[in-house]
């Protein structure tokens, strides 16, 4: 069955290169400009992934309503963002509306496309049980890479693609520090090093929000982030 992309962008010489370009990777491709124009097809038909803006023609904020009322037809409708701002109250309040992920246009068109690609992957194996090689364990944190789902104490902890991969850049290997620049590396994304801040404070309240003790990130000053696990976690 092929995969229905919704790119909403009011500029039409991006929107027509992103829907080129996924094209060429064999997904079907609407295009709109604006929300209203958006939400008249989407009423009839919700797509298999949005791809939207925050501005949208004559709407500063177009695309954080657009957002809002995507999720109210459907939970599990992948939902990101692409848009020139980058500024982290734009990040957060993208997220807390309910988008899987908040890129930047200057992500390169291989590393969108692969984003993509995994929120796809994370419906497809949502009904199927995880494989042994597919998961990562550290102490109460459990990662399914196949499905990018974590569990903290056999509880889910509900985290972007992006976050995701910044959880699994720093747990991989307990102890070390990674740099914001790794991380960036890591995760695909191409921000400033605030960006990456936010993205670990979000990070951190999410699972907090699980457990209020957890403390596993640390921040190393000057240097970048850490995984500690726990000593009675690692025993």
């Amino acid at each position: 069955m092929s995969r229905r992309i919704a790119i909403v962008e009011d500029e039409a010489a991006i929107r027509e290169n992103y829907a080129d370009v996924l094209r060429k990777q064999g997904y079907e491709v609407q295009t709109f400009a604006n929300r209203k124009d958006a939400m008249s097809a989407f009423d009839i038909r919700l797509p298999s992934l949005a791809l939207i803006d925050i501005g949208l023609e004559n709407e500063i904020d177009g695309g954080f309503t657009l957002c809002q009322a995507l999720r109210s037809l459907s939970e599990t409708l992948p939902i990101i963002f692409l848009t020139a701002r980058d500024n982290d109250f734009d990040t957060v309040s993208g997220l807390r509306m309910g988008a899987d992920d908040y890129l930047t246009k200057d992500i390169s068109l291989p590393h969108l496309t692969a984003r993509i690609a995994a929120l796809f992957r994370r419906l497809d194996v949502i009904d199927h049980p995880p494989s042994p090689e597919s998961l990562l364990n550290r102490g109460k944190l459990l990662l399914d890479i196949s499905r990018l789902t974590i569990q903290w104490d056999g509880k889910p902890v509900a985290l972007t693609v992006t976050e995701f991969w910044m959880v699994h850049a720093l747990a991989k290997f307990p102890g070390h520090v990674k740099s914001r620049q790794v991380l960036m590396q890591e995760s695909k994304i191409f921000v400033d090093g605030s960006t990456i801040t936010s993205h670990v404070k979000r990070i951190r309240k999410k699972f907090m929000l699980t457990d209020e003790e957890f403390d596993c990130i640390e921040t190393v000053y000057g240097m970048g982030y850490r995984w500690n696990i726990t000593p009675e976690a690692a025993a």
